[in-house]
């Protein structure tokens, strides 16, 4: 497959519409701009960091919670007596409480919580890894479109060129009687069939274009050769295989879940469990009564109590949430092994377009390389009288068709190495040694997990 690959690399060199190094972008480059500025993994690496403040969050239930209360009440009363007489009396109060509570036990939800927290946060790390491999797979595919997209084109433009002179020369055959206007005809046809095949040819790279600065960030410069990634992955397809079934982020992440989903079910069986709490309140009241004997006075007080909280009946809620969780746990088991077969037939499709495109290379180049020399025989031909005009365009046409296939397998071999080290879960800026600082989402998990108080993210928003 080495050896196959050399040819390839430079078979591609010298077809896929290569330009000068100068001020070119290569394909290395286009994937360290994608993996810094692609805003679908953007996305998914702020998804990761909303998924880290979940370990906190489950954090808090050791810890205790503080709350305070104030409270500040103006009251007025009018004394109506029988001999007639009245007094008014106006009382101003102000209390000022301060309450700590402790739970001390909760059916080992909150231990169960923060391992399910963690178990999310091992999951989305591989979904990332999975999203990035993504990123990267479509960014090589949208670079070798634009090069396989230019080629064509390229190819088709000669086609007219080629054609234009064939039906300049049958006019003027036509004009002197030395052919007919059959001649004129066909070749006339040829020419509109080629200059509408060039309208499509430069809409397809229009596409492609756009779809590589929607990937990379921006717009396509000029692009050198493309390259296979063989060193990727295993030379056997069924060390491919066990390797993705073994360490694809995909099924990484499934197992994860799996593991999130069984901490679900304890964590609803935990609800019917009792509750125990500590609980500690102090106060402290001033009074302020206004009347004909004014009276002034403050009250502390503080209390501390402990309190067991047994459920005896929800209403259902709680069992049914235990068996909401057990059923969805057995969907997550089936995303498992969904998530191994969808690896399994990715990695079994890739290799297999791989390894047809490689005898592919060496027959489309026999291909070219025949018709060529057909073509330019025909031409002799003709002009002895010994072939017609149509002779002539049938074979410009089967050579153009091979050509185009050669440039079509070149891509198609190059995005299958890509391919395959996507489905076997190796296709990273850290195994293509992009020259990007690498991502690390330990830091913001790091920085947020023992994090008791503050509203600003560690990048400072």
């Amino acid at each position: 497959m080495a050896g196959l690959r050399t040819v390839t690399i430079s078979s591609v060199s010298a077809l896929l519409l290569m330009t000068s190094f100068a001020n070119a972008e290569s394909l290395t480059e286009a994937l360290s701009l994608a993996y810094t500025n692609n805003p679908t993994l953007n996305a998914a690496r702020a998804g990761l960091r909303a998924t880290d403040e979940g370990v906190p969050q489950a954090l808090s239930g050791y810890r205790p919670t503080i709350s305070g209360s104030g409270s500040a009440t103006r009251s007025w009363t009018n004394y109506e007596y029988l001999s007639g007489s009245s007094r008014n009396s106006q009382t101003n109060s102000t209390n000022l409480g301060l309450e700590v509570q402790q739970i001390l036990y909760r059916g080992n939800r909150t231990k169960n919580g923060v391992k399910q927290a963690e178990a999310a946060v091992q999951a989305a790390r591989e979904s990332l890894k999975a999203t990035e491999q993504e990123i990267l797979l479509d960014v090589a595919t949208a670079y070798m479109d634009i090069l396989q997209n230019q080629a064509i084109l390229e190819l088709r433009k000669q086609n007219v060129a080629f054609l234009q002179e064939q039906a300049r020369s049958a006019r003027d055959r036509f004009a002197v009687g030395e052919t007919i206007s059959t001649d004129v005809s066909q070749a006339e046809a040829r020419l509109s069939s080629a200059i509408s095949l060039v309208k499509v040819a430069e809409a397809n790279l229009t596409t492609s274009q756009a779809n590589y600065e929607m990937l990379v960030g921006k717009k396509p410069s000029k692009l050198v050769a493309g390259y296979a990634v063989d060193n990727l992955f295993p030379n056997s397809l069924n060390a491919a295989l066990s390797k993705g079934l073994s360490s694809h982020p995909s099924i990484v992440a499934a197992q994860h879940n799996l593991d999130a989903a069984q901490l679900s079910v304890k964590i609803a069986e935990g609800a019917l469990l009792p509750t125990v709490s500590v609980t500690g309140s102090a106060d402290r009241s001033w009074s302020n009564n206004i009347s004909s004997s004014n009276t002034h006075g403050a009250t502390n007080s503080a209390s501390i109590t402990g309190a067991v909280s047994i459920p005896i009946f929800s209403g259902g809620a709680n069992h049914s949430a235990v068996r909401e969780a057990k059923e969805t746990l057995g969907q997550t088991r089936i995303q498992l092994d969904l998530a191994r077969d969808q690896v399994r037939a990715n990695i079994v499709s890739a290799w297999s377009v791989l390894n047809a495109a490689i005898p592919q290379i060496t027959a489309a180049q026999a291909t070219v390389t025949a018709s060529r020399l057909a073509t330019r025989g025909v031409i002799e031909e003709q002009k002895v009288g010994q072939r017609t005009l149509l002779d002539v365009l049938d074979s410009q046409a089967e050579l153009i068709d091979a050509r185009i296939s050669l440039v079509q397998v070149q891509h198609d071999r190059i995005v299958a190495s890509f391919a395959v080290a996507s489905s076997v879960g190796s296709l990273s800026a850290e195994n293509l040694k992009l020259r990007v600082s690498l991502y690390n989402p330990k830091e913001h998990y790091q920085a947020v997990r023992d994090k008791w108080i503050g509203l600003r993210t560690p990048d400072g928003r």
